[in-house]
């Protein structure tokens, strides 16, 4: 069992060619209906996005997963670049302001180099990934991304364990509570019938004219009231959730489901009580199966 939440990440240092490339991954995960991936990679490294989604998609069923990559390069290129396309706008804009200018008798001071530069996108943001091979990178990045994918897992992996541990204890104490229903069944029936008796003798004194009738009667309630099936279900929805506790398949859909079968036996053992301590064994049940729940929604 994994749990749908988790965490990895790491900065990682490399020589590609001339270059020094400084990357760091971050990779997160929370609780999500399906699988929803979301990539936030630096702009020219679009073509791996495929990969990484695909390198996901096999390890993960289920949450709602975020990966970032932050790229730099050290020597070279990353210092200080020129967006010529940038910078031939920005000087096209110069020269018509400047003649706009002139014509109507305005002198303007002359932009500087260091001017030019602090204008926006002049200078190019990021890497500049054409200094590097793209094989070469590429193979680093994704093999790098085994590791923290590996991690990753790993990390879901400890969590489902401790989700394993309280989802058993709670089925643990729905088989125990279970367990006293059914043990109650006989003196509840005793309790039900002396009260249909002391009910019906209020009501009238000819009861005793006609026990057939009242034995008629007795077994009707008896029947409408009898527990069996679904105490039986709840035995059986407990052998169920420790197998799929057990399984190493993604089975949090199947346990999510499961808590709405064992909410439904509960609603009708607590409906169908008329009994004390019974409908308290229900409500018991109906706290623990919600505990269960909560747990359930974080399960891959």
């Amino acid at each position: 069992m994994h749990s749908m939440t988790g965490y990895a990440g790491g900065a990682v240092s490399r020589t590609v060619d001339t270059e020094i490339a400084e990357w760091e991954w971050d990779l997160r995960a929370v609780n999500g209906r399906g699988l929803d991936i979301r990539l936030r990679l630096p702009e020219g490294l679009g073509r791996l996005e495929k990969p990484l989604r695909d390198r996901l998609s096999a390890r993960v069923a289920r949450g709602n997963v975020t990966l970032g990559l932050r790229l730099r390069l050290s020597q070279g290129k990353a210092g200080v670049r020129i967006d010529a396309d940038a910078l031939a706008d920005v000087l096209a804009a110069l020269d018509q302001v400047q003649t706009t200018a002139q014509a109507s008798g305005v002198l303007l001071q002359a932009p500087s180099a260091l001017d030019l530069l602090g204008w926006r996108g002049v200078q190019a943001q990021g890497p500049d990934l054409a200094a590097l091979d793209a094989d070469t990178l590429d193979a680093l990045l994704l093999d790098d991304f085994e590791q923290v994918l590996d991690a990753f897992i790993a990390m879901r992996a400890q969590e489902g364990q401790a989700l394993a541990a309280l989802v058993t204890a709670q089925l643990d104490e729905i088989a125990r509570l279970t367990q006293a229903a059914r043990a109650l069944l006989d003196q509840r029936a005793a309790d039900m019938a002396a009260h249909f008796h002391k009910a019906l003798a209020q009501v009238t004194d000819q009861t005793r004219s006609d026990p057939a009738r009242l034995e008629q009667e007795l077994a009707l309630l008896a029947v409408k009231a009898d527990l069996a099936e679904e105490l039986d279900r709840l035995d059986a929805h407990c052998a169920a959730g420790r197998a799929l506790v057990q399984a190493e398949d993604p089975v949090g859909r199947k346990l999510d489901f499961l808590t709405q079968e064992f909410n439904r036996e509960a609603n009708t053992l607590c409906s169908k009580a008329q009994h004390l301590e019974m409908t308290r064994i229900g409500l018991d049940l109906k706290a623990v199966i919600d505990q269960m729940r909560e747990q359930v929604q974080n399960v891959e």
